[in-house]
């Protein structure tokens, strides 16, 4: 991920940059593949979210390999990840309007806001560095991305019950979300309880 706001400050149309656009861009082909009335729909719309998540990948692999940081990489890097994982929570819930299923999906927007909102008022008073992403964060990154991915997918394959499993995978990364957003706000507290006596 384009995560660093320091080093080299290239051109906004570098290769980074270029990827990180170009997974926002595939969020609304993932929405028309979503819903066309053909088998293969679900499929491709999980095909294009994992590339979308090696896109993620590939972005901050080239941005510190080609030293082509930017404020602009750092500040789209995030939103394009935030935007992506709500959009597929969005598209399953669409289809699988269950409570359990609703409840999973603002958990796991919810913390993204909610964190969102704390790193930026974190970066205001100049201790952002103190919310760094942990270990537990990215854990959840990755159980989330896979329990997505198989949800988005909904068919069984080779005899696995893929939707189910996506499901289970789904909500492990609702726990983990929430307590990765309570570690934050421990780490986060000593400012906000400071700021709150002002």
């Amino acid at each position: 991920m384009n995560t660093s706001t320091q080093g080299t400050e290239g051109s906004h149309l570098n290769l980074p940059n270029a990827l990180t656009w170009l997974r926002i861009l595939m969020i609304p082909a993932i929405v028309v593949v979503y819903y066309l009335p053909f088998w293969w729909a679900d499929p491709a719309a999980c095909a294009a979210f994992v590339l979308a998540g090696i896109t993620d990948s590939l972005d901050g692999y080239y941005a510190r390999k080609l030293g082509q940081t930017s404020r602009l990489g750092a500040f789209l890097d995030p939103v394009a990840d935030k935007l992506i994982v709500a959009a597929a929570l969005v598209l399953i819930v669409s289809k699988d309007p269950r409570w359990f299923v609703v409840i999973m999906a603002i958990v796991i927007i919810g913390r993204e806001i909610a964190v969102s909102a704390l790193r930026e008022w974190m970066a205001e008073i100049g201790a952002r560095g103190r919310i760094k992403v942990s270990i537990l964060g990215k854990y959840k990154t990755i159980m989330q991305i896979v329990g997505l991915s198989l949800l988005l997918f909904r068919q069984d394959l080779l005899g696995i019950p893929m939707y189910k499993l996506g499901l289970v995978l789904t909500a492990v990364a609702a726990v983990l979300t929430l307590w990765s957003m309570i570690l934050y706000l421990r780490l986060a507290w000593p400012e906000l309880r400071s700021s709150s006596r002002l």
